[in-house]
């Protein structure tokens, strides 16, 4: 649980951190206090990822379950619905391009019988 909880909170610090690198990195001792929050995280003395957790990520997931359970549901049946397009419209793409490389070898084939066939054979004049 305790490291659930770190993985957590890091993974946000994570995510903001990508921002806020751009927006304050100018300041003095920037990455120091950085590099210390994310020691004071991690140190199982200090508990800071189970403190900010227990804080802050619980009680907001915690408010926001129901919200998060019925967009996962709407996004589950979206992709089911998402997949089941893609799939038909790549069958149906294709389908088509078997269809457009059945008519062209289809000409070509025809061409190439024609050429054996009994009038074009008579035509050759017999050596024998």
């Amino acid at each position: 649980v305790r490291w659930m909880m770190y993985w957590i909170v890091f993974a946000l610090f994570m995510a903001t951190e990508t921002f806020t690198d751009l927006l304050i990195s100018w300041f003095p001792f920037y990455y120091e206090v950085k590099m210390a929050f994310v020691l004071w995280l991690l140190s199982p003395y200090t508990r800071g990822a189970s403190l900010l957790y227990r804080r802050f990520v619980h009680p907001t997931l915690a408010r926001k379950e129901k919200d998060i359970d019925t967009f996962l549901v709407r996004t589950r049946e979206r992709s089911y619905e998402t997949m089941l397009h893609f799939g038909k419209r790549g069958l149906n793409l294709a389908a088509t391009a078997a269809v457009q490389a059945a008519t062209k070898s289809q000409g070509a084939l025809a061409g190439r019988l024609r050429s054996f066939s009994m009038q074009d054979l008579r035509s050759i004049p017999d050596q024998g």
